[in-house]
């Protein structure tokens, strides 16, 4: 049987594991990262196939600490190859203050990212001439490359009691330090974005014809978390906001007759075969009892991602079924 073959799509994947990230590394090795339930530490898995990362060994790479920053909520990794280095873009809270969540990043300049050794470059620098980015709430940081141009995309929360959390973006001067000031892309506007918390965060980026297309999700963690959607030419100013257009509707939701709920914080990479595919989380259950935040039955499933004649992608739980 084939590893193609032995995919099963839109059904739980790897358990227990939100907020997936597979990276297919240049050699073919693929890596998967993802939030553990008890949010304390980062652990990474590798494997030659992608079906292959469902069985393979976790390995813990990084410990949350004791105290101070990084020592509570440890959130969303991603691993991200830059520079001939690897680096890891996470969040951490402080345990006196478990909600002070900022972005942090780890580099390890050994070959293997399991088997190396990981540094602590603190947290995510804003540029000389930004007063403003990381101040607050921030989490979600995502990197890609486009016209030989690296970005980093994230979510923070402004304003004053019940904050909003919107996407940002800015380019890059290094793999830890961000060389402009940061532009909104996107906030909460409409009402799919504003269950339970006004939200956008998780953004990922797929590009396509000519095409970037950033994925995000809204919404409180349970059933009502979905995924939305912005569009940008990969030749127009991508820190203008006006060079991104944002979908009405969710592109992907909760289907209560598939039971599938809270489809979100999603990432993008290729089958061997070249086939895009997206890795989200989603529940099996339509009602938690408590914070959905606390509950730790957000599953990483994945999804072929399926590109309609105006190449643009198509996010359906009834497409490439096997």
């Amino acid at each position: 049987m084939t590893a193609e073959r032995q995919l099963k799509y839109n059904e739980p994947w790897i358990l227990q594991r939100a907020d997936p990230y597979v990276y297919r590394h240049t050699d073919g090795t693929y890596y998967f990262t993802a939030s553990v339930p008890e949010y304390d530490r980062i652990v990474l898995r590798k494997s030659d196939t992608l079906a292959g990362l469902a069985d393979a060994e976790e390995t813990e790479i990084w410990h949350k600490h004791e105290s101070g920053p990084m020592s509570v909520h440890i959130w969303a990794p991603e691993l991200h190859y830059l520079d001939g280095a690897w680096y890891i873009y996470y969040a951490g809270g402080d345990k006196d203050n478990i909600w002070e969540i900022r972005p942090y990043v780890l580099q390890c300049k050994d070959e293997d990212p399991i088997t190396g050794t990981w540094t602590e470059l603190g947290k995510i620098q804003r540029a000389d001439a930004d007063e403003f980015s990381f101040k607050a709430f921030s989490l979600d940081g995502t990197v890609f490359e486009n016209k030989g141009v690296r970005y980093y995309v994230w979510a923070e929360k402004v304003g004053v009691g019940r904050q909003i959390s919107n996407l940002y973006i800015a380019s890059m001067e290094t793999p830890w330090k961000l060389a402009t000031v940061q532009v909104m892309l996107t906030t909460p506007d409409y009402d799919w974005e504003r269950v339970g918390y006004w939200v956008n965060e998780g953004p990922s980026v797929i590009k396509h014809g000519g095409k970037i297309f950033l994925t995000y999700s809204a919404s409180e963690t349970g059933k009502p978390y979905c995924m939305g959607m912005l569009t940008a030419d990969e030749d127009s100013d991508l820190l203008d906001p006006k060079s991104w257009t944002k979908e009405r509707h969710p592109v992907l939701e909760s289907d209560e007759k598939l039971g599938i709920y809270g489809p979100g914080h999603n990432s993008f990479t290729v089958d061997e075969n070249g086939q895009d595919i997206c890795v989200y989380h989603a529940r099996n259950e339509e009602t938690i009892t408590g914070d959905p935040l606390y509950n730790p039955n957000r599953h990483a499933r994945l999804m072929p991602v399926v590109w309609d004649e105006e190449g643009r992608p198509v996010f359906s739980f009834n497409r490439g079924d096997k």
